[in-house]
């Protein structure tokens, strides 16, 4: 796993690519690749932790990779190091000059900067590509900015992502990801009602700074963080209607014709389908009923 810190532990002096790289998509990529092969620096992708959003208008920003999740993204690329610079008040009223001499230049000794063409920086978002290219001349520092990739629909954007996550459609958001979106969650005590109606699930505690897809029921794969092999199973997100309609929202996979013993352990869950919304059923008997069709249509989906 590559370095993941802050910018006062970076490893110096750096070629850096600046953004927030929410999903890492061939936009993102594109950035990237641009600092992973010179000898200026240290190949490294800067971002800012918590979203800026959240602190200038607590806006909740979830996001598509969580900062670990983004560093093993980011290994194979060539990138050296991912550095968080914490986002806050008083690094949010620096004036886009201050921000390039106080973290970029002084903190982080950057030598080759790579931005998106729509990047902005410093107090009231002041700096843009223009002004960087500016500033990076008058340090010696190379500036390299690169267009907005688009396809048919238009820009590649985080935004478009996370739109289509949320709407449960699996298939755009992975053709925009450019790979299959998947989420992690540690196995947790549950009520066990699943297990006497015949269904027995993992109970997943996840990140709440992780976005996921839609409530409903799904046809995922999932495994042990520590197994090669995903395994076919279904899985409901949100809230339940039939057993405690007032719970907080679950996440409960099923392993589908597997009998593991999951107590204590993480598992990775890469969800495949949208199979239906969420119901309430009469009865437990109709629930567990309606999981046995669930089942036969997540095999038929998964094989």
């Amino acid at each position: 796993m590559i370095s993941l810190c802050s910018p006062l532990q970076a490893s110096l002096p750096t070629a850096l690519a600046l953004g927030s790289f929410d999903g890492l998509h061939a936009g993102h990529q594109s950035v990237i690749k641009r600092i992973t092969t010179t000898k200026l620096g240290i190949p490294t992708v800067v971002s800012f932790w918590p979203h800026p959003r959240e602190v200038l208008y607590g806006e909740s920003r979830l996001r598509l990779d969580l900062p670990s999740e983004k560093a093993a993204l980011l290994e194979p690329l060539g990138v050296k190091q991912l550095v968080l610079v914490p986002f806050d008040r008083l690094l949010a009223s620096l004036t886009a000059e201050e921000f390039f001499e106080q973290i970029l230049l002084n903190q982080l000794q950057a030598k080759q900067i790579a931005i998106g063409a729509n990047f902005r920086f410093g107090k009231d978002r002041e700096g843009d590509n223009s002004t960087l290219i500016k500033l990076g001349k008058r340090s010696n520092v190379e500036i390299i900015v690169v267009e907005i990739i688009e396809d048919s629909k238009g820009r590649m954007s985080s935004s478009r992502i996370r739109s289509a996550l949320k709407a449960g459609d699996l298939k755009t958001t992975n053709n925009l990801l450019g790979r299959p979106y998947v989420f992690r969650g540690a196995v947790v005590q549950g009520k066990g009602i699943g297990k006497e109606i015949g269904w027995p699930t993992a109970n997943l505690q996840v990140d709440a700074r992780k976005l996921l897809p839609s409530p409903g029921v799904y046809a995922v794969l999932a495994k042990e963080v520590n197994n090669e092999d995903f395994i076919p199973a279904v899985m409901n997100l949100g809230s339940q209607p039939t057993i405690d309609p007032r719970a907080p929202s679950a996440t409960e996979v099923h392993f589908l014709n597997q009998n593991i013993d999951l107590k204590g352990k993480e598992l990775i869950v890469k969800p495949v389908e949208r199979i239906r919304d969420q119901k309430k059923f009469p009865t437990l008997d109709d629930l567990s009923n309606q999981i046995k069709l669930d089942a036969k249509m997540a095999i038929s989906i998964l094989t």
